[in-house]
């Protein structure tokens, strides 16, 4: 009794960073197949190894921030062009809108009269003082900081759970073979099974969907095609991400004189491609790995994304993978038992 109260009140108190360790397990399960590989081909070093994996996805992941961050600094001066030219001119209303059905004239006289007075957009530019610069420049430092913060402890854990991970997985499994009985090196193998197959089928079927939806980024003529489908890759792996990268590119096309209807097809064509993507093609990738019923593993995602957030994409499946496999080991018939 003791000791389950030290552990929750230790729980309590870095209840603030568990989803961050979680995506450091997450992560050094995922990879520890290829850690292995990599470790011998170093002879065994407990910090040349785990050093260079650690280094190198910290590097890959920060890859789709960057081209981001580049690209934003590289279209600063228009943004700033563009701004002025609001100030000065107003934004005028564009010709696509008076053709859309059943509301297109009043959104249109609704646009003229506040949006394309140039005295409305010189208003709203003048109310960003220095006081609501300052105030958002700090919100932004400050949840940067924090990020920041999270994302070195990730890693930290990352290369601590990688050097060690031989001992911690002695212990783990001692754990669970204590609380679960005989079947808890099976149940532990199922569950690593399905964080490997989670972060597999989620990479693939984002790699999937971003090369399909940048096909139509190119073909509707969006600025920056490329661009725009690694960002899309790189959302689609968070939820409704790639929704909002592509929404964006439909949005940057009509700004910069794209038809309506390109921009309609793109998010059309995004919308069919995540809706089966993500409701067919990854339960079944997961599923698959891991042995788990469609059914189980699509009620899984859905409801550890529910539950715990982005990091339950990945503890849902887990979940319902151990509880399979107890039930499997539960519901095996013994011999002899039955005539």
């Amino acid at each position: 009794m003791g000791a389950a109260l030290l552990l929750l009140l230790a729980f309590w108190m870095i209840q603030s960073y568990l989803i961050t360790l979680g995506w450091a397990v997450i992560i050094a399960i995922s990879v520890w197949p290829l850690y292995r590989r990599i470790r011998s081909r170093l002879g065994g070093s407990r910090i040349a190894a785990p050093l260079l994996v650690t280094a190198s996805l910290a590097l890959l992941l920060m890859i789709p921030f960057a081209l981001a961050l580049a690209e934003i600094g590289r279209e600063g001066e228009f943004m700033i062009g563009w701004l002025t030219r609001l100030q000065q001119n107003g934004l005028p209303v564009p010709e696509w809108l008076h053709g859309l059905p059943l509301a297109g004239e009043r959104l249109a006289q609704w646009w003229q009269a506040h949006l394309a007075r140039p005295q409305l957009a010189e208003q709203f530019l003048s109310g960003l003082d220095s006081q609501t610069v300052t105030a958002w420049s700090k919100t932004l430092g400050g949840a940067l900081a924090s990020h920041l913060l999270h994302a070195f402890l990730t890693f930290l854990t990352l290369f601590i759970l990688l050097r060690s991970g031989d001992e911690i997985g002695h212990h783990v499994l001692t754990v669970i073979d204590r609380w679960f009985g005989h079947p808890g090196e099976r149940l532990a193998e199922s569950m690593a099974v399905a964080v490997r197959g989670t972060v597999n089928g989620t990479i693939l079927v984002a790699v999937g969907e971003g090369i399909l939806i940048g096909i139509g980024y190119v073909m509707a003529g969006v600025p920056n095609a490329i661009f725009f489908a690694v960002l899309t890759i790189a959302f689609a792996m968070l939820p409704l991400g790639a929704w909002l990268a592509f929404g964006t590119a439909a949005i940057v096309l009509v700004l910069t004189g794209g038809s309506m209807a390109a921009a309609a097809g793109i998010v059309a064509w995004g919308a069919a491609v995540m809706l089966i993507g993500d409701n067919f093609v990854q339960p079944a990738l997961i599923g698959g790995a891991v042995e788990l019923p469609f059914l189980w593993t699509l009620l899984g995602i859905l409801g550890g994304l529910e539950t715990f957030g982005l990091i339950g994409l990945f503890l849902g499946p887990v979940l319902m993978a151990a509880l399979l496999t107890i039930w499997r080991q539960q519901s095996t018939p013994v011999p002899g038992r039955y005539p």
